[in-house]
């Protein structure tokens, strides 16, 4: 079984670019152009120079020691969490507005849910001295008030979607009008493994540096470099593509994502998009959705506006049908006391998002003699008025 993408954008038999004829210019001038750049001597010095520097990479592979004696195994976490802007998504953004530059586009647009992308993006722009608009949910701008705040002050334009769930799908549709209204000058920075093709394998491969670093990580810990299981939360899934990828063709390796359940699967408020989803088209990739029976797509909810999503990225759709991935969800309170247990045992306030990936914990199998490394995705500083809500 072939876990990686194909010639024509594939996953087994998810992925592919199901888009209007307006953008056919802008994804095919991507899908000709990305590998050559990104691949090129010039492009990999810039990268690596940029994650290490200006990112704070490579980020800690950490042994949490009391969080492991409570389940009576070896957790390490992948402090993900410590990159500059607090999360994972600047290494994807570092890539993509260097690929940009190289394509020679002047303005930038990008879809974000709890708003840790659209932080990343706004970052890299001010760093690069580009235009920045990001579009974000209504009703994510307003639970996700500091990084609104941050994206303003990096000198973003940060717009409203006002249609449908006002959460993360329809900022990527308002996106995605945008990009087709200006096609020549307008890069769409994608800030998941979603989209048409080539974004998902662009997105993974930027992604990648997570389970690179990973390997020796674990070699210089451990003595050797594959840990038992991964666990990382997916919403479009572009953390755990990221924590999986060096591992996809080692099966000794269990790789575990963990899906938002909301308040239940069956309660009509959930994102576990394998568990409720089906085969069918979003945001130009074929994948498994959430969605009617006549084909309209469904509302997600989740307490963590980043897994706010009603699709899940076609690489995960593929381990989903493959068997390749173990996929798992963790209801809101599930994920709320994953993350006040790490708080108090380790000193870690997580994002809710990585909240989710910690729940996992208690619903998988431990050996005392296992490894496990749990990716970390995000720091837990813009969901503290829902964590103070909650206590």
């Amino acid at each position: 079984m072939n876990y990686n993408v194909d010639k024509d954008g594939f996953y087994g038999e998810f992925g592919g670019a199901f888009i209007p004829e307006m953008l056919y210019h802008n994804v095919n001038e991507l899908k000709e152009k990305y590998l050559g750049i990104i691949e090129s001597d010039e492009f990999q010095k810039e990268f690596k120079h940029l994650l290490k520097d200006y990112v704070g990479r490579p980020t800690p592979l950490y042994f949490a020691k009391r969080l492991s004696e409570k389940y009576n195994t070896n957790i390490y976490l992948k402090r993900e969490d410590l990159n500059h802007t607090g999360a994972h998504k600047v290494n994807n953004t570092v890539g993509q507005i260097l690929l940009a530059q190289h394509l020679g586009k002047s303005r930038i647009i990008a879809e974000t849910g709890a708003g840790q992308h659209g932080v990343a993006t706004a970052t890299v722009c001010a760093l690069m001295g580009l235009e920045c608009i990001v579009y974000m949910g209504e009703v994510d701008i307003k639970s996700q008030a500091p990084n609104v705040a941050r994206m303003k002050m990096l000198g973003a334009e940060v717009r409203a979607a006002t249609s449908g769930s006002k959460t993360l799908k329809d900022a990527t549709n308002e996106a995605i009008r945008d990009w087709i209204n200006n096609p020549e000058d307008t890069y769409y920075l994608i800030g998941s493994v979603v989209g048409p093709h080539p974004y998902p394998d662009m997105v993974a491969r930027f992604q990648s540096i997570i389970s690179e670093e990973m390997k020796y990580q674990l070699k210089e810990k451990t003595g050797k470099d594959s840990p038992d299981k991964i666990i990382a939360c997916v919403g479009g899934g572009s953390n755990a593509a990221g924590a999986f990828y060096h591992y996809l063709d080692n099966e000794q390796v269990e790789l575990i994502a963990v899906e938002a359940d909301g308040l239940g699967v069956d309660s009509g408020k959930t994102a576990a998009t394998t568990q409720v989803g089906t085969e069918g088209i979003i945001h130009g990739s074929k994948t498994l959705l959430m969605q009617n029976e006549e084909g309209q797509i469904t509302e997600p909810y989740s307490i963590s506006a980043g897994l706010d999503y009603p699709g899940v990225g076609p690489l995960h759709a593929h381990l989903f049908k493959s068997g390749r991935g173990t996929f798992l969800g963790a209801t809101d309170q599930e994920a709320l006391s994953a993350a006040y247990q790490l708080t108090k045992l380790e000193g870690i306030i997580p994002a809710l998002e990585s909240a989710h990936a910690l729940a996992a914990l208690d619903k998988i199998n431990l050996k005392p003699t296992d490894c496990i490394v749990v990716n970390l995705s995000g720091r837990g500083d813009k969901d503290l008025e829902t964590y103070i809500k909650m206590l």
